[in-house]
Formats: C-alpha cells, structure tokens, sequence
C-alpha cells in the first residue's frame, strides 16, 4: 500500500503546552553517591533542561526530599532558572506518593509528563511507573539522571522503557521544544541556552556566528 509524506509532525513529540516537566531530588546528598555520570555533566544537563523549560514557558514542578535535615538545596543552576518558584518537599521516595506533588500534577492537567532527576532506579522509576499506570504518557531525560553506578541507571532505564516511557536526552528535549529554527521569537533563546549548556555543539555555534556571521536556519 502507497504512502504519501505530509508535513504533520509526529503527535508524540513533545510541545511547551502538551506536558508538564518534573525535576526531581537534584540535592548534593543525592548527587554525592551518583557514580552513572560525572557531577558537571549532571549539572550541567539539569540546567539545560531548567532553562529549556522556563524559557519555553513548560508547566514545572521541583521537588525535593528531605531538603533541610538531609539532602541539602536543590541545585542553583535548576533554581535560578525559576525565580520565584516554590519548591515541594518530600518524605516520600516516588514522588507520586506525595499528595501536594500530585495536586499540583492535576492542577496543570496536561496528559504529559517529563522526569528527571536522582536517583534514576528509585525517586525516578517509582513516579514513571505510577504515572504509566494511571494512564499518562511519560519521558525520561536520562542524561539528566544519575544513579550509584552505571548499572543501576542503565537497568532502571531499562525497567522504565520497558514499561512504556520514552527516553530521551537534555539536548533533545531543548531542541524539540524549538523544532523548526524559522521560529524567530525562541531562536536566541534557543541558541543562547545551547551556547550556554549545550557543551561541543554550543562551542560551535559561537565559533560559526563569531567567524562568519552564521546561523542555524
């Protein structure tokens, strides 16, 4: 059977307004055990997404654990991103347990939800799967999530795909939100962002806009 091209975009893309972005636990307690990834590039991920996600106008939740008698501040480079912001702290390991994260969830009341966060086999896993189940479509950025070794990660990323969510990556989840560099009002954005926290590829758009006046698009 023929098949003919359009130019619809593919309904399982993310857009700003279709999901609500979770960021879980980034707290030097949790941070300090994480051996999946280096503590720069966890950070530095974690920000990329933060401010992909301010920038882009995303409904966002940031919830600790035990923040003051335990596991410290939520990193500065995810908290500066949204000033003013207030955070939900918890007791409980899978977020999806705590009633005011949850409230919050159904307040937004978008069918999406995207997860990052430490550790990736317990306070991430443990929401994914309660969200899969009560019939929401997850994402995990899984380059902005660490766990005590590379392992335990892998394996809990693998539980979680198998289970249904969608994987992707920091820089993925920034240039889906932009998805056609015509857009001129998120153009800057979107290129200082990666200028700022998007590592080799950052580098090369300051040098192609320094050397020749270059653009993407």
């Amino acid at each position: 059977m023929s098949r003919t091209a359009t130019t619809t975009p593919a309904k399982t893309l993310l857009t700003p307004a279709d999901h609500t972005l979770v960021m879980i636990d980034f707290q030097p307690q949790m941070a300090f055990a994480t051996h999946s990834i280096d503590g720069v590039n966890l950070r530095t991920n974690a920000a990329l997404v933060a401010r992909a996600a301010a920038g882009f106008g995303v409904s966002s939740i940031l919830t600790t654990v035990a923040e003051k008698s335990f596991s410290g501040p939520m990193f500065e480079e995810v908290m500066n991103a949204f000033p003013g912001q207030e955070l939900i702290d918890r007791t409980t390991m899978n977020c999806w347990e705590d009633p005011n994260v949850v409230g919050v969830v159904n307040a937004i009341g978008k069918p999406r939800v995207v997860l990052c966060g430490l550790w990736t086999s317990v306070c991430i896993v443990g929401p994914v799967l309660s969200a899969l189940e009560q019939g929401f479509s997850v994402y995990v950025i899984t380059d902005a999530c660490g766990d005590v070794s590379p392992e335990a990660h892998e394996r809990a990323v693998q539980r979680m795909v198998q289970a249904g969510a969608v994987p992707m990556t920091a820089l993925q989840y920034l240039l889906e939100m932009q998805r056609d560099w015509a857009r001129g009002e998120t153009y800057a954005l979107t290129t200082g962002i990666a200028k700022d926290w998007g590592g080799a590829y950052g580098l090369g758009i300051i040098y192609a806009k320094q050397m020749f006046g270059a653009q993407e698009g």
